[in-house]
């Protein structure tokens, strides 16, 4: 079966924290729609969505899947995400693939520093809350409730609550019961303010419910409710447990019947052209028109090789389409048109706007791009969303040689899957350096390269990755000549810095006149400029955060070639940056970390002996202390072993970027000094 109409779509990601349930209300959710014969279980490894071995041992998804059933004439695909903090940006790719965000929280574990995370990833879509486990031993759905509101606000209301006995759920809005027994709280409370926060959006609607005391059926509220998910003006909450099946239909009926079509959700956020110069573009889901398609996940399979998973925003595609990758010009050809349950891919004779579908061994295609078959779209692409930045590191040493080439091309593949991953070279060390978002993200990835690639490592911490920038505005002119006979070289070029504001990056101008340097020398300018910029003046590390103006230049007509102006502008770079004043800068951390209110003291004396500064505070819970302090990258190492240490486990962790800083007079000058030890040439 395939689905022949964009109304049909349901498109829900299950996100939540790892332990939460979604793997197993996946199980639930499949069963109940007859897709597999019975639920399995992450304890016996046989899910539809834990397929990979590495989870099944680690027990936690690692990788989004995709799966779908229909119910009640309503095609829903699901997309179980993992919930583990450092797979964070695997979880969040998906969400320009759906229109709905279902956030599922533990009732026996609550609201906890994830959930707020992914709510908030999540605000540009239709949230929906799943209280999962309703009915494990000190779950108290009640607690969780107000714990969601005092969180998330008060637009966070229940659909339906916990019957009174725990082993069942009770509608509060399709057929609302006034006279059924709930666990707390009454039928007719949740349903009034259902209804009350709905019919704000209508005035017709609240002029007929509040002054003639109409009764509004679903079918009324339908065009206000979905309004009012996309504004977020409301969050329904609904209580499930996928253990006994309680709310698992009820559930099904609420994504198919309240839960957005692609038509009814917010739009995708397609731009055409880059930085400052693109434009938003309004993208229609209807099956006609070009087609438009986004990948939002890459997974290399050992028997079909690279599998990209995609989101039809528009058009058709059936097998033997023809569609463009990006701006490339030459199209490929849809040989097979997948399906995706789980691990299991079927062919399809269809996709329509809206659909999420996949193709198998077109290795140009890579994470984020857009399919398109018409040139109209090219340039195109989706705004991402915000992806929190990769902060842990390791140095990757490959024991054979041999294996170098072979580490590099799985380090790709492994980038391409996962967006929080990034891969570079240290050429102080030598060393590849990948990066993540914990230590966990990179113990999965060193496991991946053993067991997928056969990839023997020896591993190092990696240096810290200091930056230059410059104090004030400085000239410089250099001239590179050269005479040995026949031709020789010659190339002079005069440039000026300037600072910008931390964090501005870098900027080149060309301010040349009158030909001094002719057009086709300068890209040997630019090369000559990007080197000294990457090679570091002051400490030997990259330059950042300052403007580069070519001003002036003299030229040879016999002698001056393209390697002369690289020299002579590398050169010019590095003697205007010494003269600018120029400052090492130190990467600083955003570390989150909740814990008891009795280790407050102590954790916060050790943040402060890392030369730590303390940020914020908040008491997201009786007895408990979230702190937020800037720390210098440099500082943290050994930082979680004592944490755990101090709070015997018991506490939560999460780093973030925070930018640069300059490093304290001491810290600069011993980094200049190895320089200039190492590098007797500058």
């Amino acid at each position: 079966m395939t689905p022949n109409s964009v109304h049909d779509i349901r498109n829900i990601a299950l996100l939540g924290p790892a332990g939460g349930g979604k793997t197993s209300l996946l199980e639930a959710l499949l069963a109940a729609g007859g897709e597999i014969g019975s639920a399995g279980s992450v304890e016996r490894g046989d899910t539809v969505s834990d397929h990979d071995v590495q989870e099944k041992a680690l027990g936690h998804s690692l990788n989004a899947t995709l799966a779908h059933l229909e119910w009640a004439g309503h095609w829903i695909n699901l997309v179980d995400a993992p919930g583990l903090p450092d797979l964070a940006g695997r979880a969040l790719a998906v969400l320009p693939a759906v229109e709905t965000a279902a956030i599922v929280i533990s009732a026996s574990a609550g609201v906890d520093s994830a959930s707020r995370r992914l709510m908030a990833a999540a605000a540009d879509k239709c949230r929906l809350i799943i209280v999962s486990k309703m009915d494990t031993a000190g779950a108290d759905c009640a607690a969780t409730l107000g714990e969601i509101v005092a969180a998330f606000g008060p637009e966070c209301l229940p659909l339906n609550l916990p019957a009174a006995d725990g082993q069942d759920v009770v509608d509060c809005f399709f057929a609302p019961d006034a006279a059924a027994a709930t666990a707390f709280s009454s039928v007719s409370a949740a349903h009034e303010a259902i209804v009350d926060q709905v019919v704000e959006l209508d005035e017709a609607l609240m002029a007929a419910y509040l002054e003639q005391g109409e009764s509004l059926t679903p079918d009324q509220l339908h065009a206000p409710f979905e309004q009012a998910l996309r504004e977020g003006h409301l969050v329904p909450v609904c209580f499930v447990s996928a253990r006994s099946g309680a709310g698992v239909r009820e559930l099904l009926d609420i994504l198919g019947r309240l839960m957005p079509d692609p038509t009814e959700g917010n739009p995708p956020r397609f731009l055409k052209g880059e930085g400052v110069a693109a434009t938003p573009v309004v993208v229609a889901a209807s099956a006609e028109g070009h087609v438009l398609a986004h990948v939002f996940q890459i997974a290399n399979d050992p028997y079909r090789g690279k599998l990209a998973l995609f989101r039809i925003h528009q058009g058709r595609i059936t097998p033997n389409s023809q569609l463009f990758i990006g701006d490339g010009r030459k199209p490929f050809k849809v040989a097979h048109l997948l399906r995706l349950q789980g691990r299991n891919a079927v062919e399809t004779p269809l996709g329509v706007a809206g659909d999420l579908c996949a193709v198998a061994r077109v290795d140009e295609i890579h994470h984020d791009t857009v399919l398109h078959d018409s040139h109209d779209e090219d340039a195109f692409h989706l705004a991402a969303p915000p992806y929190p930045q990769p902060v842990h590191g390791l140095a990757l040493i490959a024991r054979k040689p041999a294996d170098e080439q072979k580490l590099a091309e799985a380090l790709a593949r492994l980038v391409d899957e996962d967006p929080c991953l990034e891969v570079s070279f240290d050429p102080r060390s030598r060393h590849t350096v990948v990066r993540g978002l914990g230590r966990q993200h990179l113990q999965i990835v060193l496991e991946q390269l053993a067991s997928r690639w056969n990839l023997q490592l020896d591993t190092a911490p990696p240096a810290v990755p200091y930056r230059e920038t410059i104090s004030i505005s400085a000239e410089a002119r250099y001239r590179h000549k050269k005479q040995s006979g026949g031709a020789g070289q010659f190339g002079e070029v005069a440039l000026r810095v300037e600072p910008l504001a931390r964090g501005a990056g870098l900027e080149l101008a060309d301010e040349v006149k009158g030909g001094t340097i002719p057009t086709h020398f300068m890209p040997a300018v630019e090369k000559g400029v990007r080197q000294a910029l990457a090679e570091g003046a002051h400490a030997g590390f990259p330059l950042q955060d300052l403007r580069v103006v070519v001003t002036d230049g003299k030229h040879h007509a016999v002698d001056s070639n393209e390697v002369s102006f690289v020299t002579a502008a590398r050169h010019a770079l590095i003697e205007a940056v010494r003269a600018a004043r120029p400052q090492v800068l130190e990467p600083l951390l955003e570390l989150t970390v909740k814990i008891a209110d009795a280790q407050f003291g102590e954790v916060s004396a050790e943040l402060a002996g890392r030369r730590g500064r303390l940020t914020a505070t908040d008491s997201p819970a009786p007895g408990w202390t979230t702190l937020s302090a800037r720390v210098p990258m440099a500082e943290l190492d050994g930082f979680e072993a004592r944490l755990k240490a101090i709070c015997g486990g018991e506490s939560e962790f999460a780093l973030s970027a925070a930018g640069y800083e300059a490093a304290p007079a001491e810290i600069q000058d011993r980094l200049a000094q190895a320089h200039k030890g190492a590098s007797p040439q500058h």
